[in-house]
C-alpha cells in the first residue's frame, strides 16, 4: 500500500461488485463469482447509459445509412 501526504496509509481498491478488498488473481474483483455477476450484468444490459436518442440515430446503422445513390455493376 502506498502512503498518502500525510503519512497515512492509503486504502486498497475495493471490488467494484461487492466492495471487499481485491484479489490480484481476480483483478479488479475479489473473486470469480464477482467476475460472472459482472459479466451477467454486461450482457443483460446493465450498464446502458440512458440518451434521448433513437435506436436508428447512431452513425453508421445499415437501415438509415445514407451513403449516396446505389451503383448498379
Amino acid at each position: 500500500m502506498s502512503a498518502d501526504r500525510k503519512g497515512k496509509k492509503a486504502k486498497a481498491p475495493a471490488c467494484p461488485v461487492c466492495g471487499r478488498p481485491r484479489v490480484a488473481k481476480h483483478r479488479p474483483f475479489c473473486s470469480s463469482r464477482c467476475t460472472r455477476r459482472d459479466l451477467g450484468h454486461w450482457l443483460q444490459g446493465s450498464y446502458r447509459i440512458p440518451t434521448n436518442e433513437e435506436p436508428g440515430d447512431m452513425d453508421g446503422d445499415p437501415d438509415t445509412a445514407q451513403d449516396g445513390p446505389d451503383q448498379e455493376d
